[in-house]
Order: structure tokens, then sequence, then C-alpha cells
């Protein structure tokens, strides 16, 4: 696929953690940053410290859960700025959906923002990048979505769908000029991991794993999973047979 120059970018989620991160990281590179998120407070703060530097960071107040709203407010950033060529659906929850204790409402969360909120952000200006023949979708995964996490089932069932819903993407976008990546990160330092209450082998911190997946990104890279010591055993556990997986993740409930 040919070089891409990059413009504009949307990235949700941006209120904290890798879309923050990501976000400045992309406008200290020149693009124009529409940095959305459903905290208002903390997106002016970004786009504070992006101006600061010299960059284009935009706050949009929006709720990926809100599938309708999405779509119409992506339409007319699209519209805005002459066409978003970079959008990234970061925007992603957690939690324990542990199988012997499960409610319907944490589960219903975690679908609403990881599985339709995602497809929602990516599929809005699909139509319009193919039609322009240019154009990078990006969705944040997680190296859970390669085996069932123990006591985390609808977290990892949500990034395993979003990973297949960007593979099948990638296949069908071959040369339509539209990029597709797909990220898996490992442990990142957030306010997310920060509430949780097991270990977390090789934590990364927040700065190092934007700059992988950022470069990754602008090099339009399929696929970026990090850190590589966790990365790598995940992809081999997707080969174990079943008996011995399921008696290696009991161990780490």
């Amino acid at each position: 696929m040919a070089e891409m120059s990059y413009r504009t970018a949307l990235v949700t989620g941006a209120s904290s953690g890798l879309g923050r991160g990501l976000a400045l990281w992309l406008a200290k590179r020149g693009l124009r940053v529409f940095a959305a998120g459903r905290r208002m407070p903390q997106l002016q703060a970004l786009a504070a410290e992006a101006q600061a530097a010299g960059a284009t960071v935009e706050p949009v107040e929006m709720d990926v859960t809100q599938v309708e709203a999405t779509r119409e407010r992506l339409l007319a950033l699209d519209s805005e700025c002459g066409g978003l060529d970079l959008v990234v659906a970061n925007a992603g929850v957690g939690g324990v959906t542990h199988g012997r204790r499960m409610e319907w409402d944490p589960v219903r969360a975690i679908i609403d923002t990881n599985v339709t909120g995602a497809a929602a952000t990516l599929t809005a200006v699909l139509p319009l990048m193919v039609e322009r023949r240019r154009g990078h979708l990006v969705g944040i995964s997680s190296l859970a979505a390669h085996r069932g996490l123990a006591g985390h089932a609808a977290y990892s069932a949500s990034k395993a769908f979003l990973a297949t819903f960007l593979e099948s993407l990638r296949v069908d976008l071959s040369n339509t000029g539209v990029r597709v990546t797909c990220v898996f990160p490992g442990f990142v330092k957030s306010e997310m991991t920060a509430n949780n209450a097991f270990p977390m082998p090789f934590l990364m911190e927040t700065d190092a794993a934007v700059e992988l997946m950022g470069t990754g990104i602008l090099r339009g890279e399929t696929e970026l999973s990090f850190p590589w010591q966790l990365a790598l055993p995940s992809r081999l556990a997707k080969m174990l047979p079943n008996p011995i997986f399921d008696a290696a993740a009991r161990r780490l409930r």
C-alpha cells in the first residue's frame, strides 16, 4: 500500500490513558486531532497541553455507547475537516464478570462500549474513506483477546470481537486505499489497570506503549502486540489444548 500522509485523526477514549497519550503523540507530529471522550474537563486540559507544545487537539464530548449520536458526530467532523484520515477506536471499559457470579449489567456495559461503540466508531465514515480511497481504521483490542481470561468473560470476548471484526475489514478493504490496524496491548498503566487487584506482569509505562502504538500505526502495520514478553506467550496459549489451558487459567484467577 502506498505511503499515506496523515492530516487529521479522531481518537476515542482520549480523556486518559492510551487514548490521551496517542492523541497528544499524533498532534505533536502535525496532525489535527479530535480527542473524543465523556469528560470534557480532561479533554480541555489535553487541548491546552497540546497548544503549549505547538500542536492542535480539539476536544469532542462523546459517549460511544450513544451509537446514533456518535455516528452523526463523526460524519459531521469528517465533513468539517475535509475527511478524517485516521479513526482510532480506543474507548473501552473492563471489569470482573465471573461465571459463578454473573450479573447482566456489567456484561452489558462492556459490550455497549467495547463492541457496539467500537463498531459504530469504525464504520461511521468507512464508506467515505472507501470512496476517497484513503483512510486508516485502528482498533485497540487486547492480548486478552487470544484466550478467555478467568473472571473476565465479557472483556476477553469483547476484545476478541474487535480483533476478528478488524481482521475481516482488513481483508475486505485490500486494494481500496484504506488501512486497518489492530493493536493488542498487554498491561499498561492507566486508570483502568489501577483498579486491578491481580498481578500484572510486564506492566508498561503509558508513554512507552504510546510510542510503540503511534510508530506502528503511522508505518501502516496491520497488527501490533506488546510487550513482547507477554505477547509471545499469549499467542502460544492459543495453541494449547483446552484441558491444559483451563488448568493454567484457573491458577491465575
